[in-house]
């Protein structure tokens, strides 16, 4: 089943994006990860059977093993501890939900970069920078940087996020928020680094999005998915190129040889697109988590 869109009759719907839906609950809120899909801002019309399970299932994962570093907003992922008006929809739930405590988000994406790719390569190749820190001259493409880079964006309600240079970070969130939110995202990104490399993976690059609750800064969204992150192979990484990984470039790489103009309505996904998807996204999560996707 491809769950694309959840409607939860008396439940108030707090927001609708590209993958999640978010219900609120008054103190808290509930994520759900749809099967949603999609590229160059576009929303495709078929989804990818089990995403939201996957992305699901594997912060999950991660949240667990980054206790220790940060708070993270999980109340719980246990559809049996849910609230008694979410019940009658546990069968939609299970899986790809998680109820969350409500936070104060900070208005910037935490991007931590290991390797020259993406955007990054991109501003690389025409003034030798990434978000306006020096690189040394002759990188090539998904060259593993020299240091691990803090590299913050805007997030954009429509259309790209932003990269932006530390120091407007400072001025938008302040200088003791920003460096510990460096701090963190670094610490956390490493710590995702060992372990994925533990399993013949390496952690490109990633982004992560923090709330304050209480006074404390807590760890949201989602972790580590290949949503958020680039993952690549270790066996066959190769720098000189864009190296496959285990997210969405699989579907993006299929839409570039169209003839779409990359406006909405996206086109439809042939069906063995949807399923080399799908089996890339159930790669990874048993990759990193040991175990395969539950039935």
């Amino acid at each position: 089943m491809v769950v694309l869109e959840t409607h939860l009759e008396g439940i108030p719907l707090l927001a609708r994006g590209k993958v999640r839906d978010i219900y609120d609950l008054g103190q808290e809120l509930l994520f759900i990860a749809s099967d949603r899909i999609s590229a160059f801002d576009c929303i495709l019309p078929n989804g990818i059977p089990d995403k939201g399970r996957v992305l699901t299932g594997i912060s999950l994962f991660w949240f667990r093993m980054m206790a220790d570093l940060v708070p993270n907003h999980v109340v719980t992922a246990e559809v049996e501890k849910y609230p008694a008006a979410l019940r009658p929809f546990d069968d939609i739930l299970r899986g790809r939900s998680m109820l969350v405590r409500k936070l104060d988000m900070f208005p910037v994406e935490c991007v931590v970069r290991g390797y020259l790719v993406g955007s990054g390569w991109k501003e690389y190749q025409q003034q030798g920078t990434v978000c306006g820190i020096a690189l040394p001259a002759g990188l090539r493409q998904a060259d593993r940087l020299p240091e691990v880079i803090f590299t913050p964006a805007t997030k954009a309600e429509t259309g790209h996020d932003e990269n932006i240079p530390f120091a407007r970070m400072v001025s938008m969130v302040g200088e003791s928020d920003a460096v510990r939110l460096r701090e963190l995202s670094e610490a956390i990104y490493r710590r995702g680094v060992e372990h994925a490399a533990s399993c013949g993976i390496l952690l490109a690059d990633t982004k992560f999005e923090f709330g304050r609750r209480e006074g404390s800064i807590v760890l949201g969204d989602e972790v580590l998915t290949p949503d958020s992150s680039r993952f690549w192979e270790t066996a066959t990484y190769a720098p000189g190129s864009s190296p496959p990984s285990y997210d969405k470039q699989y579907v993006r790489d299929h839409l570039e040889q169209t003839d779409w103009n990359k406006k909405s309505p996206a086109p439809a996904l042939p069906a063995e697109i949807v399923e080399g998807a799908r089996r890339r996204y159930l790669e990874i999560y048993r990759r990193l988590t040991g175990s395969d996707l539950p039935g």
